[in-house]
């Protein structure tokens, strides 16, 4: 009984001496580098700031305007968008939209994948005129929305950064913004 003690202690002792790290690091014989030197660092100095609303108020814009905003749309059938328009390109356009149109969101995918003389997209949620729109195009300033047909369904003009206004063919008011 004391011997198979003994030999399974030595198995043991064993297997766990080829548990020890064997491998070779090439690195170990080149001498460490040089610690890094600290710089020197201004003297930081300390103050008061004005409250707000003192010194220079000229390097701010002025607030906008709260209240009702008015937001322009396209009449009906017009093809020319307003004289504050933004310039629009198509690869500014592509990508993810969210619309609003009608007191309702719904989303608007818009690529470069030629379709008729468009380009593809396509709705998600949206109600009335849009469910339809297949393709799109920019035409001057606006951009249009067309059905399958290539009717137009919907224009837009580039009203900020990131937003659209105009209306839909029976007139709704529309807006994309991401």
């Amino acid at each position: 009984m004391q011997f198979r003690l003994v030999v399974t202690g030595v198995v043991v002792a064993m297997s766990l001496a080829g548990c020890q790290r064997t491998s070779y690091n090439p690195y170990s014989d080149l001498p460490s580098p040089a610690p890094l030197q600290p710089q020197p660092v201004p003297s930081v100095q300390s103050g008061q700031l004005p409250p707000p609303g003192a010194g220079d108020a000229s390097q701010f814009p002025a607030a906008p305007a709260t209240g009702n905003t008015a937001v322009a749309s396209l009449p009906p059938g017009s093809t020319d968008a307003p004289a504050t328009a933004l310039d629009v390109t198509k690869e500014s356009m592509v990508g993810n939209w969210r619309v609003s149109n009608a007191g309702a969101s719904c989303d608007m995918f818009l690529t470069l994948t030629n379709l008729g003389s468009g380009s593809r997209g396509g709705t998600r949620g949206c109600a009335g005129e849009l469910t339809s729109m297949g393709s799109w195009e920019v035409s001057g300033k606006t951009v249009l929305f067309k059905n399958r047909n290539g009717d137009v369904v919907g224009r837009v003009y580039k009203s900020g950064d990131t937003r659209f206004d105009g209306t839909t063919a029976s007139g709704q008011q529309i807006s994309l913004s991401r």
